[in-house]
């Protein structure tokens, strides 16, 4: 049985299901068997980057029509209801700054979900609740509980959920990791990870301003704290802010430690030292940490993170990518490709080197393809919730124990942090009035 599979079969058991075919009306109405045009008919609820992105990949599948786009913003709004048309030839019938009428619209049968962090949880939940898919981006959440409620619904009420974690879908990215598995590296005790961004820039301190024209703020807020509108908070950089995302931890963390934790076919680790600050820009606007490093201590072997703000040149001359070593050699991987350097002892290699194996570069176009075929199949995709939320809660320890400043305990089963109230409030989601975590 391979891994997809295992997980396949023990999510539907989980859910009491059994592995017997799934039937019933929201899943008749799947893959637009119900209408006459037989179209995968998506949503797209956060119109201006990654999201656009994800919607123009599904465009590129014949069987996709876009009914609906959803944004606060009037100016992204628009812009991407013109992009869609130009591409399509149609026009997107429903235009919506509210997320709650794309839930309501019956038309839609996948919801592409790319808003800031701290907005994927309720549309998430709700749109499951309502019997649609999701394609929802990385990070799954800005919190561990909220990791919990959202593949809590995706179970609950069956529904496929793909998260935006593409490598996935890269082939050479599970090509590298059956290679470690294979034991053909030796045993492995180190495992180094790291994200050297010169393209995350610092942010000068700016005064607070009006709300721009068109922009609904108090909804792009949703369930953060109230505050003044201000341009660093909102659109891009508000991935620096604690309030809605986890930094450079959680934007890159969740695509490379995701293939630590595959390559090494572990789990959550027990306890988690992370220690970093703003280091590189102590007086900017950000909040969340320039410069990063974190140690997941395992029983026999250490994953280690590496992440700085403007600086582009890592290990072996990359910006990002992993290094597993191993006792006969250090098998490197990041999105071009994998090769294996040979670990050199009394002028004799331990092993043959592998010659750099390039990826085909398809991640994102393979992924969304996996995600229709897994609507129609009602198999669990590439990057299903379970795998979403295991790496978003892997960010979420190192960012905990930075923001502490000392190592921390996770105990998984219970989804606290062992002895450690402070912690374990960290690991909270707080909602401002009116919005309240859904009951599952």
């Amino acid at each position: 049985m391979n891994r997809r599979n295992f997980l396949q079969k023990s999510a539907l058991s989980a859910a009491g299901l059994g592995l017997s075919p799934l039937i019933g009306s929201s899943f008749q109405a799947v893959y637009g068997q119900t209408a006459p045009s037989n179209k995968v008919k998506v949503a797209l609820i956060g119109c201006r980057s990654m999201g656009y992105a994800d919607l123009n990949t599904f465009l590129d599948y014949p069987e996709v029509e876009c009914v609906a786009l959803c944004d606060i913003d009037d100016e992204w709004l628009n812009n991407r209801a013109a992009d869609v048309q130009k591409k399509t030839g149609k026009k997107v019938p429903h235009l919506y700054k509210d997320w709650r009428r794309v839930i309501d619209n019956k038309d839609v049968d996948v919801v592409i979900i790319g808003t800031p962090d701290h907005w994927h949880c309720l549309p998430t939940i709700y749109a499951c609740q309502a019997g649609k898919d999701v394609y929802v981006e990385k990070p799954l959440s800005n919190t561990i509980e909220e990791c919990n409620l959202m593949e809590k619904a995706a179970r609950k009420y069956n529904r496929i959920v793909q998260v935006g974690q593409w490598q996935r879908s890269d082939p050479h990215w599970d090509e590298a990791a059956d290679y470690l598995k294979a034991g053909n590296i030796g045993r492995i005790r180190t495992v180094k990870v790291w994200a050297y961004q010169d393209g995350k820039p610092s942010l000068p301190v700016m005064p607070d301003s009006p709300v721009p024209a068109g922009v609904d703020y108090d909804m792009w807020l949703g369930p953060a704290p109230k505050r003044p509108f201000n341009i660093y908070r909102f659109h891009y950089n508000f991935r620096f802010f604690w309030d809605y995302a986890g930094g450079l931890m959680s934007d890159w963390g969740v695509h490379l430690l995701d293939y630590a934790l595959e390559g090494m076919n572990a789990g959550l680790p027990d306890h988690v030292f992370s220690g970093g600050g703003k280091f590189a820009y102590p007086d900017d606007a950000m909040e969340t940490p320039d410069t990063l490093m974190a140690t997941y201590a395992y029983k026999d072997f250490n994953i280690i993170w590496d992440h700085a703000c403007g600086i582009n040149h890592g290990l072996y001359n990359r910006r990002e990518g992993l290094a597993f070593f191993g006792e006969n050699g250090t098998l490197v991987l990041d999105r071009s490709g994998w090769e294996v350097i040979p670990v050199v002892s009394d002028q004799k290699a331990r092993m043959e080197a592998v010659a750099f194996k390039k990826g085909e570069g398809k991640g994102l176009y393979n992924h969304v393809g996996n995600m229709l075929s897994c609507i129609k199949s009602r198999e669990l995709p590439n990057a299903d919730i379970a795998i979403g939320a295991r790496v978003a809660k892997m960010s979420h320890l190192a960012n905990i124990s930075c923001r502490l400043q000392r190592e921390v305990r996770w105990d998984d089963a219970n989804s606290i942090f062992t002895g450690d109230n402070e912690a374990t409030a960290l690991s909270k989601a707080y909602y401002r009035a009116p919005w309240e975590l859904p009951k599952l």
